[in-house]
C-alpha cells in the first residue's frame, strides 16, 4: 500500500513539474513595467499564477500575492538539495535609510521574535503550524550604494526537526521595495551565499521606479526606516509573519514519516 501510494505521489509531482512553464533565458519584467531580472543563464523564472499554485497547492503555504518565483537552472520545485526564490513587492512608501548605520541587529532580532510569536495565533487559527524565529542565519547587511538589504533568518516550523532558511534580499525603490525571499533548509545557506553576488546586480527597478527617482512632491514616504523594515513592525500588523513561507521538503518529510509509521 505504501509503495503504491509513493508511486502515485511521484507520478503526480512529475506531472506538476512538467506543467511548469519556465522562462530560462533573457530578461524578465516584473509587474507593470516595475522591475526586471536578468536571468543570465543561472536562474529560471515561473510566472505569478504558477508560482501561487506551487506555494499553496504543492507546498501548503497560506495564499499570498507574488510577482513570480526563481529557481536555479538545474533544480525543480521538488529539489531538496537546492532552494527557491519568492518575488514580491510592497508599495508602502519610499524608505529613508538614514538610520541604517546606527542599527542594533540584536535588539531588532528580539523584536522580530516577539512579533513572530504574536503572529502564531493567527497561523494556528488558519490551520497552519506555528513558527519560531530561532535567530539570524547570518549577519544582516545593508548596501547603502545599491540600496539593497540582506537578511537571513533561521526558522522552525511546528515540530519539524529540520529548520528553514529565509534569506531576504530587499531592493529599495521609488515607492516601496522589491523582496526576493530565498527558502530552503538551513543546509543550503552556503549555496545561497555563493549565488548572491551573481543575482544581486541582476535585479533592479526599471527607470522611473528606482530609489533615486523619488519625487517628494508626488511620492509618499514610508512610516519606517531600515530598522522598521528589518523588524517588520508595520508588516506584522498586516499579517506578514503569518505568511512566512516554508519549503516543500518539510511536507515531504512529514509524509515519509507517516508512511514509515504505517508500514511499522
Amino acid at each position: 500500500v505504501v509503495a503504491a501510494y509513493l508511486e502515485q505521489y511521484q507520478l503526480y509531482m512529475d506531472s506538476v513539474e512538467q506543467a511548469m512553464n519556465y522562462v530560462d533565458s533573457g530578461t524578465v519584467v516584473l509587474g507593470d513595467d516595475l522591475a526586471e531580472i536578468n536571468l543570465s543563464n543561472t536562474y529560471k523564472y515561473l510566472n505569478p499564477e504558477q508560482s501561487a499554485f506551487v506555494l499553496t497547492q504543492v507546498w501548503g503555504n497560506p495564499p499570498q500575492e507574488v510577482l513570480g518565483m526563481l529557481f536555479p537552472q538545474a533544480s525543480s520545485i521538488m529539489d531538496t538539495s537546492s532552494y527557491a526564490i519568492i518575488i514580491s513587492y510592497d508599495e508602502s512608501g519610499h524608505i529613508k535609510d538614514e538610520d541604517a548605520a546606527d542599527l542594533d541587529y540584536d535588539d531588532l532580532l528580539e523584536e522580530m521574535q516577539e512579533d513572530t510569536d504574536a503572529g502564531n495565533e493567527y497561523r494556528i487559527e488558519e490551520g497552519y503550524e506555528p513558527i519560531e524565529l530561532v535567530g539570524w542565519a547570518s549577519s544582516p547587511y545593508y548596501d547603502g550604494e545599491e540600496k539593497k538589504l540582506h537578511l537571513a533568518k533561521e526558522l522552525k516550523f511546528g515540530e519539524s526537526e529540520v529548520n528553514t532558511l529565509n534569506y531576504n534580499l530587499r531592493v529599495l525603490g521609488r515607492r516601496g521595495y522589491l523582496e526576493l525571499n530565498f527558502i530552503g533548509d538551513m543546509g543550503i545557506l552556503p549555496l545561497v551565499q555563493n549565488d548572491i553576488p551573481t543575482l544581486m546586480p541582476s535585479v533592479n527597478f526599471k527607470e522611473g521606479n528606482t530609489y533615486f527617482d523619488f519625487d517628494p512632491d508626488l511620492d509618499d514616504v514610508a512610516a519606517y526606516g531600515i530598522g522598521g523594515l528589518i523588524a517588520g513592525k508595520v508588516l506584522a500588523k498586516a499579517g506578514f509573519f503569518a505568511l512566512l513561507a516554508k519549503f516543500w521538503k518539510f511536507i515531504a518529510i512529514g509524509a515519509v514519516a507517516a508512511f514509515g509509521a504505517l508500514k511499522r
